[in-house]
């Protein structure tokens, strides 16, 4: 069997394997000669720091109003185009929409659409306006929606009919400062719901003019929900100056190039979704193909080379589940503009990255942040070695630290030695760094020690200053001593050719704290059995050894995740355990 435990530590970067040269080539150079003020400075040049405009209006002043912005993909094959000039129009119609409507800058505009036009049009209209944007998931239930508009104290919502009438006007009576309603795809005026209005109607009677305000570096411009493990979801608020996070990891860790077809395959209800499926791409003037269908990976192989995307920036369970596909369907299709692939939502397991060298003739780039960095933060670059299973390197202008809590939590001690582990913290002060947790300042301030982000993620630093994810701090297995994370486990796990996912948790033990127990579901061809359980446990324990490995394995069809994609361990240990389940809003629908 191969695995990567057969294959080099890293995937080797040269000047031949690169179509054209990567934006970032000598780490050392593009860090010391970096400065988040001059990336302000070349977007701004003297106007006013708002995402919108210097997303969208920035490249039509400069003559580049007819380039394509967004291809927007029907799920029934419809294609329809928008250039730089028509987003110009059309946000500035919606921001003069908004300001007939009485809404005042700051105030709430949340968005709830599939990847429409009408999304994307509402949230750059509504950030040009300087509303605080809140764009949400569309498959989420009435009660996380209402959850979210009532924490953001929303004033505006744009929706669709259909998903007003499933899912909103039910709960519409627990949201009293939500007084306008906006609606996409009613047949007119007069179908719509009481209390709502029709959004193409509002936005061809608004002025043609371009809208005129300004907002600020500091100025709220977006509102992300991160779902909490036990209570209400956090709103993290983001600022205007987030874009020149936007702008310099879209360059350096997406390896963004004007010419590009970029595919960001997130919904804009995450943040990846609106950092990088919406703003990062716009900033760089390049083409976004927007998917509106759920996952076929038929239609994602056929996307990639009929719309010859370049750059394809995806998340590590679309990528499993491509590769439970089987390799045959890849190689029915021919990808000749593929240059990049990226991965982001949680830890991209080794044999993902070297499946992607493999069947595509690329590796996949695993780069880290959260919702609060509002950016990304760690990266694996286009023209720097690949260590497969690490985070990568922290971006220029990034200062990553492995850290320790001191009794108490008030203090901090910062770990220098190579393979020190402990808690991944960043030094506070890049411009996407989140402003607060919305109406909940004690909790924000819990967030920082001694001019450092705590993030709450366990990791290690290697001697060439790669990190590499272990865990949760609250995921971590203590078991006799050792300190075990879950993702080395699942990644041990996955290298067998019969597994297609896995999740690890701890169970309480008497004599050795917690045992590591595995959740994996099987690829297409296998069917559980005791003696593929006998062989998961004999493959993991040669690989990891007795201490690490696991001491039960349990198949499931498919294992619990987050709508995002990320796999929810703590969703498997309650139900392992009998405990409650906490907040499900982003659990996926039937997991």
């Amino acid at each position: 069997m191969d695995t990567h435990a057969d294959r080099p530590d890293r995937i080797r970067k040269v000047a031949a394997d690169w179509r054209i040269p990567p934006n970032l080539r000598d780490y050392a150079v593009a860090c010391s000669a970096f400065s988040w003020e001059a990336v302000s400075d070349r977007l701004a040049s003297g106007r006013d720091v708002n995402i919108a405009r210097l997303a969208i209006d920035r490249h039509v002043e400069g003559g580049a109003g007819a380039r394509i912005a967004f291809r927007f993909l029907s799920a029934t094959g419809e294609c329809r185009d928008l250039s730089y000039a028509d987003l110009a129009r059309l946000t500035d119609r919606f921001a003069h929409v908004l300001a007939s409507l009485g809404i005042a800058k700051g105030e709430r505009l949340f968005v709830l659409c599939g990847r429409i036009p009408e999304l994307y049009i509402a949230v750059l209209g509504g950030l040009k306006y300087g509303a605080v944007v809140s764009p949400l998931f569309s498959a989420f239930g009435p009660e996380p929606i209402a959850t979210r508009i009532a924490i953001g104290a929303g004033r505006v919502l744009v929706t669709t009919d259909a998903l007003y009438r499933r899912k909103v006007e039910s709960v519409r009576a627990q949201l009293p400062t939500l007084e306008h309603v906006l609606l996409v795809g009613t047949d007119d005026e007069s179908t719509t719901p009481p209390g709502t209005d029709d959004f193409s109607t509002l936005l061809a009677a608004a002025p043609e003019a371009p809208f005129v305000g300004s907002t600020a570096v500091d100025d709220m411009a977006l509102l992300h929900f991160t779902s909490g493990t036990t209570g209400k979801p956090k709103g993290a608020v983001h600022v205007h100056g987030a874009v020149a996070t936007h702008y310099a990891t879209g360059q350096y860790a997406l390896d963004l190039h004007p010419e590009d077809i970029f595919w960001c395959t997130a919904d804009p209800g995450w943040v990846t979704g609106t950092s990088y499926g919406i703003i990062a791409p716009l900033l760089h003037g390049v083409t976004s193909v927007v998917d509106a269908a759920e996952f076929d990976a038929e239609r994602w192989y056929a996307i990639l080379e009929a719309q010859r995307v370049s750059v394809w920036y995806t998340a590590p369970t679309a990528i499993r589940m491509l590769m439970k596909a089987g390799p045959e369907l890849a190689r029915q299709h021919r990808y000749p503009a593929l240059r990049f692939i990226a991965s982001v939502g949680e830890p991209l397991n080794p044999e993902a990255v070297w499946w992607g060298q493999d069947v595509l003739g690329l590796p996949i780039h695993d780069n880290w942040w959260q919702t609060e960095t509002g950016g990304i933060m760690i990266a694996n670059f286009a023209g720097l070695d690949i260590k497969p299973g690490s985070m990568g390197l922290p971006l220029p202008g990034v200062e990553a630290a492995i850290v320790q809590r001191g009794e108490g939590d008030e203090s901090l001690r910062v770990l220098d030695a190579a393979a020190a582990q402990g808690e991944l913290a960043l030094k506070a002060g890049w411009p996407s760094m989140f402003r607060g947790y919305l109406g909940e300042d004690e909790r924000y301030h819990r967030c920082f020690r001694d001019g450092y982000y705590l993030t709450g993620d366990l990791a290690r630093r290697d001697a060439d200053g790669y990190y590499w994810f272990i865990g949760r701090a609250d995921d971590v297995i203590k078991s006799a001593g050792h300190l075990i994370g879950p993702f080395e486990v699942e990644s041990a796990l996955m290298e067998h050719p019969a597994v297609a996912e896995a999740g690890v948790i701890g169970k309480p033990d008497p004599v050795v704290g917690e045992t590591v127990k595995a959740f994996v579901s099987l690829r297409k061809g296998f069917e559980p059995s005791a003696a593929l359980k006998l062989a998961l446990l004999g493959h993991a324990r040669k690989r990891l050894g007795a201490a690490v490995a696991p001491k039960e394995i349990a198949f499931l069809p498919a294992l619990p995740r987050t709508r995002s994609g990320k796999i929810m361990r703590r969703l498997l240990k309650a139900r392992e355990l009998g405990l409650p389940e906490g907040d499900l809003s982003t659990l996926e629908s039937g997991a």
